[in-house]
C-alpha cells in the first residue's frame, strides 16, 4: 500500500457535508484557536522556544481544558444513569402492569405513571444524553482545527481564529521526536514513520484497555453471555484498529491530540468504573468492600464501634428480646377511645 502526500489545494473537511457542519461550528473553532494561541504565548514567556514544545503543550493543554469543562456534566451524567438503574425495578413493575393492554386509556395511564415516577425521583431520562450531545461537536472542532492548520500555513485556506498564515506556519514547523507535526505518514522518513507507528499503537492500547476494563469489571454476570456480549468483545478490538487507517492519513499534530484525548478518556473511564459501577458488577462488589473498609476507618477515628460490632450488637439485642418475649409476634392491642 502506498500513502501519498496530501493535496494542500483541497482541504477535504471544507467540502460537502463536512464543510457545512464545520462552518456552523466556527465559533467553537475560533475559541479553541485562541486558547491554544494564548497558552503558547504563555509558554514562550517562561522561556520555551516559539517553535517546538510550546505548541505541543498547547495541544495537550487544550485537550485538558475541554475535559475539565466537560467533567461536571460527565459526573452529572453518571449520577443520572445510576438513578435510572435504581428505578429499573419500578419501571419493570409498571410495564408488567400494562403488559398486553393496547387500548389508548391503558397507554395513557402507563405514560402517566412513568412520568410521575421520574418526577417523584427527580430523574430526567434525557439528561444523560446532554453531555454526549455537547462533547461531540467540541471534539469535532478540535480535530478540524488541527487538520486545517497545515492548509492555512500553505496559504490555500483562510485564517481560522488566532491562526493566520504566519502563526500557522510557525505551528506547522514544530518538531517532536524529530518529526514535523504537520507531516503525515506518507511525508515522513523512516524514523518519522516509526514515531507515528508508536503513537498509533499507544492510541489503540489506551482505547482498547478502556473498553476491556469496562467489560471485565463493569458488566453484571447476566450481561456477560449471549450474542450481544460477543459483539461487544469484537468491538473492543475493531474500534482501536480503525485508528490505524485514520492515523496514516492525518497530520502528526492530530495524533498528538488523539493520544492525549484517549489517555484522558481512559483515566476518566477507570475513575467511572471505580466510583459509579453498574449494580451487580464486579466493580460494584469491589466498591462495596471499599466503602465498608472506609466506613470502619472513619468510625475508628471518631471512637465509634465498627460495622461488624454494630451488627453483632443488634443480633444480641434481637436474641435477648426473643428470649424475653418469645418467638411469637405480639399482636398489637386496640387502643380504647376515651369517652367524651
Amino acid at each position: 500500500m502506498q500513502f501519498t502526500n496530501p493535496d494542500y489545494n483541497h482541504f477535504l473537511l471544507d467540502q460537502g457535508l463536512f464543510g457545512w457542519v464545520y462552518k456552523i461550528l466556527t465559533p467553537i473553532e475560533w475559541l479553541m484557536s485562541e486558547i491554544m494561541y494564548w497558552f503558547h504565548k504563555l509558554m514562550t514567556l517562561i522561556g520555551l522556544p516559539s517553535r517546538g514544545l510550546s505548541w505541543i503543550l498547547a495541544i495537550v493543554f487544550l485537550v485538558l481544558v475541554v475535559h475539565a469543562i466537560i467533567l461536571p456534566m460527565y459526573v452529572k451524567q453518571m449520577r443520572g444513569m445510576m438513578k435510572m438503574q435504581a428505578l429499573q425495578p419500578k419501571l419493570m413493575h409498571i410495564q408488567k402492569k400494562y403488559k398486553g393492554k393496547k387500548d389508548s386509556a391503558s397507554k395513557e395511564a402507563m405514560a402517566r405513571e412513568t412520568q410521575k415516577l421520574y418526577s417523584d425521583s427527580k430523574v430526567n431520562p434525557m439528561g444523560s444524553c446532554l453531555p454526549m450531545v455537547i462533547q461531540g461537536p467540541v471534539f469535532m472542532c478540535m480535530f478540524y482545527m488541527l487538520s486545517a492548520i497545515p492548509y492555512i500555513a500553505h496559504g490555500s485556506r483562510a485564517t481560522l481564529g488566532a491562526f493566520d498564515k504566519a502563526t500557522a506556519a510557525e505551528f506547522a514547523d514544530t518538531y517532536l521526536f524529530g518529526l514535523k507535526i504537520s507531516n503525515t505518514f506518507g511525508m515522513a522518513d523512516v524514523s518519522g514513520k516509526i514515531v507515528i507507528g508508536i503513537f498509533t499503537v499507544l492510541m489503540c492500547l489506551a482505547m482498547w484497555y478502556m473498553q476491556f476494563n469496562n467489560m471485565r469489571k463493569n458488566l453484571p454476570p447476566a450481561a456477560m453471555e449471549g450474542q450481544q456480549y460477543k459483539m461487544q468483545q469484537a468491538m473492543t478490538w475493531i474500534f482501536p484498529l480503525m485508528y490505524i487507517f485514520s492515523a496514516i492519513s492525518m497530520p502528526f499534530a492530530v495524533l498528538v491530540y488523539w493520544l492525549t484525548n484517549n489517555i484522558c478518556n481512559m483515566l476518566r473511564s477507570l475513575w467511572q468504573v471505580r466510583e459509579f459501577p453498574t449494580p451487580g458488577s464486579r466493580a460494584d462488589d469491589e466498591k462495596k468492600k471499599r466503602d465498608h473498609i472506609n466506613e470502619n476507618k472513619r468510625r475508628e477515628k471518631t471512637g465509634q464501634i465498627s460495622l461488624e460490632e454494630e451488627a453483632l450488637q443488634k443480633a444480641e439485642e434481637a436474641a435477648k428480646e426473643r428470649e424475653e418475649h418469645g418467638y411469637q409476634r405480639e399482636q398489637p392491642k386496640r387502643k380504647r377511645r376515651k369517652k367524651k
